[in-house]
Formats: structure tokens, C-alpha cells, sequence
């Protein structure tokens, strides 16, 4: 028996490492991240604040200035707070720990995002995802059984959701918080929350029960790795428990301090991909043999119908080849048909400059043309 064989969980060693492809020299539209940067007059002053920064110094754990910043200016209701994460992975994994009581489990829609499933069993959590309907809406009826059987201790909804790009019901949402009540906490994930204009965030003294979390990343500030999540001070309390005293850099938190002067210039930008996101739809939709989803995200999930008169040789195949064409075209897009069964020949694209746009429907559009 190896010395891996020995000390590492078995179900560690049968996980894949967490792929990320090298972008270099592609047009990357993978990842969800804004196109835009900053303007060169505050990158200039950004630049100069970050040269000032005590790199030789710890952090201060308590980020009691830049937390403030956050509640101030991204919406947080008055009398709570916020719990800051090296993005929201973190965030997630620190609920996991948490939460790690015998027995307990983790609940949530499925396909979304993967960390929600990860994070539960690299804690010993037990995961049970709730599939979606076929048109990837909230299958109310099943969650709340699903509830009413596993009472789970962790309850994800994405608001909207990845990959889908879905903004759940509202209505349907609170009759889940309602319906975990005080069994269980229900994190609402409101990372494309720029995009969707709809958020839990002011419903907050409504449910004792619920956490919103966010990420700057959507914003525009992917590079920083800033989540945070927002609640009742109790339970934000526990949580901050299980956080690494440091978690938070000192170049991350200057900069988001900085930035955090500035959100009307990322609020703009925003609303410019929110416009291309109706554009880019649009022309999607008028290609042959594509079918786009709804989106309140960043992203446009798509599916790829399989060539007229062709047997797919395997399931997928039709979004494997345009992706492997677009691939082969120096354009990054992710495919999602492998994630779970409903994605079958799925792709998500993300919406990025009008510029990139065009060049991403050139190419799409020559490759469903050469079919």
C-alpha cells in the first residue's frame, strides 16, 4: 500500500483536481468575469494607494473598515452585518465546517454550482441536489419534500443560478426559507446579483434563518477573491468562528476599499453588459440549431441541437464539436453538457464587451454554417 493510499481519504483520491484551462492568447468567455477594467485615472490611483500598503504587516483580522464599506455601499439593511470570505468559496466551505454535525446535510437545485456539493463532503456533509424542471425553473413541490424528509442543516439557493442562468421565483423561494425554518440555514447566492437587479438582500429581518452571500468578482473585481455574506449577527457569529484569522490580504482589502469609492463607475458598467446580455441573445437565437435560456446573469446558457439528419455518435456531441471548433479558434467558452443530465449539449457563454461579442457569433455562426 502506497503512502497515498494510506493517509488520504479514499474519497479525496477518487476527486479530479479542479480544472481551470490556461486563457493565454484566447478570448475568454468561460469564467463569468467583467471585460471591463477600470478607468485609467483611478487605476493610476489605485496604483499609487496599493504602493503605501504595510505588506510587511498581518492583516487586521476584524476588516472592521472595509466591512463597513461593504454594509454601506452594496445594500446591506441597517443592524447587520458581514462575514468576509477569500471569495465565496471559502464562504462555503467555512458553513461547511460549521454545520458538520453528525448526520447533517446539505440541500440544493441541481445542476448549480459544484462548490455547494464539494464543500459538503470534503466536510463530511451528506449532499442531496433536488433536480431542477426540464426548462431548469424551481421544482417547489420537490424541494419542499425533500425538506420535509432530510431536514437539512445547509439549505443553497442560487439567485440567479450557475450555469442555468435562471432568477428562481421568488414566492417559491420563501416558502422554502419558510418551510427549513429553524432547523436549518438557507444561504441565498447572489454572485450575479449586478445582473439580475432582484435580491433577498433587504428581505433579511424577514427570515431569522437566511444568509445572502455575494462576491465582488462579478463586479469586476475577479482578481481580488472577495466574498461576503450577510445575516443575523448570531449566526454570522458562528461562522466567523470557523474563518482563518487572515483570510482576507492586505492588497485585497485595500483595493476593495478603494473601489468601493468608485461603484457607480461599476454599476455602469454592469448596466452596459446587461444590455449586451439582450443583444447577444438575441443573435444567438437567430442562429440555426441554437437554443438560449433566459438569463439574469453575466452568462447565456445555450443548447446545440445535433446536426438534421445525424445520429449523435455519443450524448453531447453536437456541443462538443462547435466547442472543440470554437476551441480550436482561439475562443474559451465552458461546456457544461458533462455537469449533469439536463445540461445534455449545453454551453455557457459569457457576455463580455460588444466587440468580443461580435467575434464570438462570427465564429459560431461559421462553425453551425459548415455543419
Amino acid at each position: 500500500m502506497s503512502l497515498i493510499d494510506t493517509i488520504i481519504r479514499p474519497d479525496v483520491r477518487e476527486l479530479a483536481v479542479y480544472h481551470v484551462p490556461d486563457a493565454t492568447g484566447f478570448l475568454k468567455l468561460d469564467a463569468m468575469e467583467n471585460p471591463y477594467t477600470l478607468p485609467q485615472s483611478l487605476r493610476i490611483e489605485l496604483g499609487a494607494r496599493l504602493a503605501d500598503v504595510a505588506m510587511n504587516r498581518y492583516p487586521v483580522p476584524s476588516y472592521t473598515a472595509l466591512r463597513a464599506k461593504i454594509c454601506e455601499r452594496l445594500g446591506v439593511p441597517a443592524g447587520f452585518d458581514v462575514v468576509l470570505g477569500n471569495g465565496s468559496d471559502e464562504l462555503i466551505a467555512m458553513v461547511s465546517v460549521a454545520c458538520a454535525r453528525p448526520g447533517a446535510k446539505v440541500l440544493a437545485p441541481v445542476p448549480g454550482f459544484v462548490m455547494y456539493a464539494m464543500s459538503a463532503q470534503l466536510s463530511g456533509l451528506e449532499f442531496i441536489g433536488v433536480p431542477l424542471r426540464a426548462d431548469f425553473s424551481l421544482d417547489t413541490a420537490a424541494m419542499l419534500e425533500a425538506i420535509a424528509i432530510h431536514r437539512p442543516a445547509v439549505t443553497y439557493l442560487a439567485y440567479p443560478n450557475n450555469p442555468t442562468g435562471a432568477l428562481f421565483d421568488a414566492d417559491d423561494m420563501c416558502r422554502i426559507i419558510r418551510a427549513v425554518g429553524d432547523t436549518g440555514v438557507v444561504i441565498v447566492d447572489e454572485a450575479y446579483q449586478p445582473f439580475a437587479q432582484a435580491s433577498f438582500m433587504p428581505r433579511l429581518a424577514e427570515f431569522p434563518n437566511l444568509i445572502v452571500m455575494r462576491t465582488v468578482s462579478k463586479l469586476g473585481l475577479a482578481g481580488i477573491r472577495l466574498g461576503y455574506m450577510a445575516g443575523a449577527s448570531a449566526l454570522l457569529t458562528q461562522f466567523d468562528k470557523v474563518r482563518p484569522p487572515y483570510n482576507i490580504n492586505v492588497l485585497t482589502q485595500s483595493a476593495a476599499e478603494f473601489v468601493l469609492d468608485h461603484t457607480a463607475i461599476l454599476d455602469a458598467q454592469a448596466a452596459l453588459l446587461r444590455v449586451e446580455r439582450g443583444r447577444l441573445s438575441a443573435a444567438l437565437a437567430a442562429l440555426r440549431g441554437v437554443t438560449v435560456f433566459p438569463s439574469d446573469a453575466n452568462f447565456i446558457l445555450v443548447r446545440i441541437a445535433p446536426q438534421e439528419g445525424a445520429q449523435e455518435a455519443a450524448p453531447g456531441q453536437a456541443a462538443n464539436d462547435v466547442f472543440a471548433n470554437l476551441l480550436a479558434r482561439k475562443i474559451l467558452i465552458k461546456n457544461v453538457g458533462k455537469m449533469h443530465a439536463l445540461l445534455q449539449n449545453c454551453l455557457r457563454i459569457t457576455v463580455s464587451t460588444p466587440e468580443e461579442n461580435v467575434m464570438l457569433l462570427d465564429a459560431l455562426g461559421a462553425i453551425l454554417a459548415s455543419r
